[in-house]
């Protein structure tokens, strides 16, 4: 036990010891989270922040943000460009933040059971902060997304409050049940476990009591991706294509602004960046801005999922 902490503590020095995250400052074009304090319960112990665009009619969509370790809310936000696409086409952000008590390297407990059940812990805390967001501008689709244990985190919500989201969408993270230790994590980043799509999708459904239709799921991954490896992404995308009752074989591949993307209809989507290592894509001509793990790929990610969600302006 001993052996596995301390090679999470190195895990996140390593990470804390890499370039400062972003700095968020307020742009034209990228509007200021402000804080909220939580009412309702939150066991996990976290931060919320939002942004609604001025005149935002009620229940208009909600977006749920979860950024990656040693990034905050806002950086993650202002790299990626959700306060600014909200203002653009209309819907309500919710970013959550990590506190360092929780996690000293500012990742969210993707792998700790206690967090990632239904009703308790952070999970627990992120559907709470969702509905005192749909009590406050209300009760619209609810969509989710993360980077890396963001990205881990917004799949064990999907997993967890499938009722609460239409969909959601996964960045260099991992699927739901990948691990249950400090030590699993650590290897599944490492290599993804080796399951089948029936047993990826059993972990699913043993998660909460949800018998109705599943959100759709866009996953992304750097094939360079040294952090997180891109296993997972093919193991999301198992785990999900098995909950919607996809055959994987009947994807329809294209390419897309460098990248290599597998389309199920409007249910699943993967996109493969060839050349990206570990981080958000982002295209800063159309959103967003660079920094440490947001990348400027030509390609925006947010803006490409804002599609696939029938949220954008695009083409999904």
């Amino acid at each position: 036990m001993w052996r596995d902490l301390v090679a999470w503590m190195r895990f996140e020095k390593a990470a804390a010891d890499r370039p400062g995250p972003l700095k968020a400052r307020p742009r034209p074009d990228n509007p200021a989270l402000a804080e909220i304090a939580p009412v309702g319960p939150n066991p996990g112990n976290l931060r919320m922040f939002a942004y609604a665009p001025p005149g935002l009619p009620s229940g208009a969509p909600l977006v749920v943000v979860l950024h990656g370790c040693s990034q905050t809310a806002a950086a993650y936000d202002l790299g990626a460009g959700w306060s600014a696409l909200a203002r653009r086409h209309g819907f309500a952000v919710l970013a959550v933040e990590q506190k360092a008590v929780n996690n000293p390297g500012g990742c969210f407990n993707w792998f700790n059971p206690p967090d990632i059940t239904r009703g308790e812990g952070e999970a627990a805390s992120i559907a709470a902060m969702i509905g005192q967001m749909h009590a406050l501008y209300g009760q619209g689709p609810t969509f989710i997304t993360g980077l890396s244990a963001g990205g881990a985190m917004a799949a064990a919500m999907l997993a967890v409050y499938p009722d609460l989201f239409a969909g959601g969408a996964i960045i260099a993270g991992l699927p739901f049940g990948a691990a249950t230790n400090v030590r699993d994590a650590l290897e599944a980043m490492r290599s993804a476990p080796l399951k089948t799509p029936r047993q990826w999708g059993d972990l699913v459904r043993a998660a909460s009591a949800y018998q109705g239709p599943w959100p759709a799921v866009s996953i992304w991954h750097g094939a360079m991706d040294t952090t997180v490896t891109i296993g997972n992404a093919q193991a999301a995308v198992a785990q999900w294509a098995d909950l919607q009752g996809l055959p994987l074989t009947s994807a329809r591949q294209e390419l897309v602004d460098g990248a290599v993307r597998l389309r199920w209809g409007g249910r699943l989507e993967l996109y493969t960046l060839p050349l990206l290592g570990h981080g958000t894509p982002i295209d800063s001509r159309d959103v967003g801005a660079a920094g440490p793990f947001m990348l400027d790929a030509g390609i925006s990610s947010s803006s490409r999922i804002l599609d696939f969600w029938g949220l954008g302006s695009g083409a999904a």
